[in-house]
């Protein structure tokens, strides 16, 4: 994967806001650094393919989002 195919997909993706504290925590928005990780390791582990970015890209975050929401029902997420 070529990182200036990757870094199209994080600035999509940045330019989404993320809310403040105190804002409703369903809109949890994984940080591009994060998915940006998920990714790069799906693509490794699918064998390096290029041509799969938007996809790698979405999956992991949405991998992460999920994560998150499991994290919270079960008591595991710190709020500070």
């Amino acid at each position: 994967m070529k990182h200036n195919k990757h870094s199209q997909a994080q600035s999509v993706s940045a330019a989404r806001p993320v809310p403040a504290a105190g804002q409703n925590e369903t809109e949890f928005v994984p940080s591009p650094d994060e998915v940006a990780r998920k990714a790069y390791f799906s693509y490794v582990n699918q064998g390096s393919k290029d041509g799969h970015e938007v996809q790698h890209w979405l999956t992991a975050e949405a991998d992460l989002i999920a994560e998150r929401n499991r994290t919270r029902v079960h008591g595991f997420h710190n709020p500070n």
